[in-house]
């Protein structure tokens, strides 16, 4: 059986974007989430266990005679084994570019969707190295209002992208949703989207 939509557990207007541009027709459903990361929990157990949790939580407040799924994903950005998370204030978003700057940092994303027959998750792991940038580089990024809401305190699709030296990975798992796992939860879970349900050669 197939769905026409799909519910996002997910506020963000990215994430929004991301599906509009594989053609993947959604409803909103809010979710509450403690995202506080659990005691000795490594970044991948995080992402997952979130992304899990709001689908989860989407689901028991979503239904529908459809049984339209629910998808929802939660990005980590991760340094030296440890989580960044959105910034606190300017000194926090301050702090943590300044750790960015000239190194490789990790950005993992899990995608899960929940429906009739169960939960699937999948996890995007992106390399992505920051040229060195400096104090008043960082504190004139933060007055853009750009970095307030971010995991790691910047955005790759907006004015962060010249701090960006290099990418190995997904760019739209760095925004926060990685259309080739999120097209194959997609189909594995019998949702009509733009190219996602075609036919494989």
């Amino acid at each position: 059986m197939s769905a026409a939509f799909v519910y996002l557990a997910s506020a963000s207007p990215r994430r929004r974007e991301l599906l509009q541009q594989i053609g993947v027709s959604y409803r909103l459903v809010g979710t509450e989430l403690d995202e506080t990361p659990r005691q000795s929990e490594a970044p991948a157990a995080y992402v997952s266990r979130l992304a899990a949790a709001k689908a989860d939580a989407g689901w028991l407040c979503s239904r529908d005679c459809r049984d339209a799924p629910v998808l929802a994903a939660d990005t980590a950005v991760v340094l030296d084994g440890a989580i960044l998370g959105k910034p606190r204030d300017k000194g926090d978003a301050e702090r943590m570019l300044l750790r960015l700057s000239g190194r490789e940092h990790q950005v993992l994303t899990a995608v899960a969707v929940r429906s009739a027959a169960g939960i699937e998750i999948k996890v995007s792991r992106s390399l992505v190295t920051f040229r060195i940038i400096d104090a008043a580089e960082a504190s004139a990024y933060w007055d853009t209002g750009e970095p307030r809401d971010k995991a790691g305190a910047y955005a790759i699709q907006g004015y962060a992208a010249i701090f960006i030296a290099d990418l190995k990975g997904s760019y739209s798992g760095v925004m926060g949703l990685p259309l080739f796992e999120t097209a194959q939860l997609l189909r594995s879970a019998g949702v009509d989207c733009g190219l996602c349900g075609a036919t494989r050669p």
